[in-house]
């Protein structure tokens, strides 16, 4: 099915976004307040072997963004896995694939919401940082609603400053005279089960390469675009998170980085760059503020998709005559959200939304395991070790994240299944 079988013109989005752009936003979607918060739960888990944890979740990621890539360019339409579930493998597994990516992503929106809160107002009580986090999500609500373009400026600004603030944390963490070879010995000192909740935790600070595919309908020349954006995006990610990974460890070692509650901010600050503290929290700030602006953009893109198919109500899937923006769809995400991040910690919501999200690409592993040769198939290890890795890292995160995350995937086949029981009984 082409990009844009089926679909009258005035449903269509306007393609506007080409290479430079869509790797902007895969690097806005990862690049953001995962890498200044995920060591530490890493670290907690795994010591000195959350660098091998980063590794696995490293080769998880190649091979979900790998897949992404495969399908995306047979299926540049807005959607990502839930058009790719939805062609290959039916329309129960495209619909699961949205629901959990829609689902998992509302809540990642909350975690970064509240995480631009914490760092903005960290001394401030929790009404206070709310008010702010609600505040923030309308405000990027509204940019969004104005156009894709001016969401892409933005997150290049953010990108770049984000960039800035970790290359000064590693420069600080390795010249501040508290980094020894010493404090990575034991290499690694835990178990393999610890190894691998670290890595389902720093894949949280991964995920987002796939977000250029949900763009799907808005980048130009899609089949040479989102490959090529998709695997630059990930590949200058992982270099940056090995980097920033060995300071931290260096500088504080696993046990003092496994306690600290802002991780990048302790490494600077244990050492004789102390005073360019402030300026690591404003980056974190600033990088959460990116995360959500790209995580809000791909949220609502799918919710689109969706109810364009009518899997949630078809006024969602209105695009905006003038801005050529899913208008319907992007209010109703950043309405939720605002009203989640009242209800929710950012732990919590991190775990959910981690195993969400990896079960979004459990899905887009096994519809790439049907693509022929002639469809770009990847060699099958790829697709194989992408599916079993998605499998095992969702099922080592916490109990309570993976009881509530199984219990959301049910409620959501539920609601795929009544109206489809309901019509049979009524034929």
């Amino acid at each position: 099915m082409g990009p844009d079988s089926g679909q009258p013109a005035s449903s269509r989005l306007a393609r506007r976004l080409g290479t430079g752009s869509a790797v902007v936003i895969g690097l806005g979607s990862m690049l953001g307040a995962g890498v200044f918060a995920a060591f530490a739960p890493a670290a907690r888990a795994a010591g000195t072997g959350l660098l091998i944890g980063l590794a696995i979740a490293a080769i998880v990621a190649y091979c979900n963004a790998t897949s992404s890539a495969r399908l995306a360019a047979l299926y540049p339409e807005s959607g990502g896995t839930y058009v790719y579930g939805r062609e290959r493998l039916g329309p129960f597994w495209g619909y699961l694939a949205g629901w959990g990516f829609v689902v998992g992503k509302t809540a990642s929106c909350a975690a970064m919401a509240l995480t631009v809160a914490a760092y903005t107002l960290p001394h401030a009580d929790r009404p206070a940082r709310t008010a702010l986090a609600v505040g923030v999500v309308l405000a990027l609500t509204a940019l969004n609603y104005r156009g894709v373009r001016k969401s892409v400026l933005l997150s290049a600004v953010i990108v770049a400053a984000t960039l800035l603030v970790l290359g000064a944390v590693v420069l600080a963490s390795l010249t501040g005279g508290t980094a020894s070879t010493g404090h990575l010995r034991p290499f690694p000192d835990a178990d393999l089960g610890g190894v691998l909740q670290s890595a389902g935790l720093l894949f949280f600070a991964f995920a987002g390469y796939a977000r250029i595919a949900t763009l799907g309908e808005e980048v130009r020349e899609p089949r040479r675009t989102i490959p090529r954006a998709i695997l630059l995006s990930l590949g200058i990610t992982l270099a940056v998170y090995t980097l920033v990974a060995v300071a931290a460890l260096l500088a504080l070692g696993p046990a003092a980085l496994a306690a600290a509650t802002d991780p990048l901010a302790s490494a600077v600050e244990a050492g004789s760059w102390s005073w360019l503290t402030p300026a690591v929290r404003a980056g974190a700030a600033i990088a959460a503020l990116g995360s959500l602006l790209a995580l809000v953009l791909g949220v609502s893109r799918t919710t689109f998709a969706m109810a364009r198919d009518g899997h949630l109500p078809r006024t969602l899937g209105a695009v905006h005559p003038r801005f050529q923006v899913p208008h319907h769809a992007e209010i109703a995400v950043g309405v939720v959200v605002a009203i989640v991040v009242g209800f929710v910690d950012v732990l919590g919501a991190i775990g959910f939304s981690s195993f969400a999200v990896l079960g979004y690409y459990a899905i887009a592993n096994a519809s790439a395991l049907t693509l022929t040769r002639g469809e770009g198939r990847p060699p099958r290890i790829v697709p194989v070790t992408g599916l079993a890795g998605c499998l095992v890292l969702a099922f080592t995160l916490p109990a309570g994240s993976v009881l509530a995350g199984t219990a959301m995937l049910v409620l959501g086949t539920l609601f795929w299944a009544a109206p489809r029981l309901l019509r049979g009984r009524g034929g």
